[in-house]
């Protein structure tokens, strides 16, 4: 596991992973997260993109998770924030996504769906980590060989994620998410961290054991994790003098 500490140079690793990735294979599978924390590796990723440093053009995209009963139009689903802040920014053709359809008339055999494709490989995920240390929606106690599935959300997250919605008077209360074993099948993975609120469930996840209680945990089991993170957010793991930055 490699681990970068510090705004600027945990962005730049970040994007030089994902750069790599898409250079080694243009046709690469690109799994993302959604949310406040990805947005600067997003944002440095479309600049170089402008540049001309990197193309997406043949990339393919898939999520890590959706709100269960959004449309995948709605304003506030995890699909219509990846076109609008990710794949549309990167220029990954809509015909190249494949997101968790939350308004599904099956959800479980949505689920099902998405493992047939996750199955043909995804070559790098992207990951945030919650403050209960979950990955994805896999809430504290999920085993660490969970499949796509429909999940009910913790009070902490529904509270966290409350502020991230635009049109919805409050976070619905389940979703369909990536598993915990389903995830650590992609390929490498990019686990990014921001803020003091993070520094515990990071710690948890990097220096304690592998543990259901923790589900960030079980990336200790992968052996291509690159881990990037601020100051705040690796407080811990300075103290405890665990950082590596190579």
């Amino acid at each position: 596991m490699r681990v970068v500490v510090g705004a600027d140079d945990a962005i730049a690793t970040g994007a030089n992973l994902v750069a790599e990735v898409v250079a080694a294979r243009p046709d690469a599978t690109l799994g993302f997260a959604t949310g406040a924390t990805p947005a600067p590796l997003y944002a440095e990723l479309a600049r170089r993109r402008q540049a001309g440093l990197v193309d997406f053009s043949r990339a393919h995209a898939v999520a890590l998770d959706e709100y269960l009963g959004l449309a995948p139009d709605h304003a506030d689903s995890y699909a219509h924030q990846l076109h609008r802040e990710v794949t549309g920014p990167l220029g990954i053709a809509r015909e190249h996504c494949d997101f968790l359809r939350g308004d599904a008339p099956d959800p479980d055999e949505e689920c099902v769906r998405y493992e047939r494709v996750l199955a043909r490989g995804v070559d790098l995920q992207v990951l945030g980590i919650g403050r209960n240390g979950h990955i994805a929606f896999n809430e504290p106690g999920t085993d660490v060989a969970s499949r796509t599935r429909v999940v009910q959300l913790a009070p902490s997250t529904r509270q966290a994620n409350r502020g991230l919605l635009s049109t919805l008077a409050d976070t619905p209360e389940a979703a369909l998410s990536q598993g915990v074993g389903t995830i650590l099948e992609a390929r490498r993975i990019l686990l990014i961290a921001r803020g003091a609120a993070k520094a515990e469930a990071l710690e948890r996840a990097l220096r304690g054991p592998v543990d259901p209680a923790c589900p960030a945990s079980a990336l200790q089991l992968h052996d291509d994790v690159t881990v990037i993170a601020d100051e705040e957010a690796a407080a811990g793991l300075a103290q405890a003098g665990a950082i590596r930055s190579t």
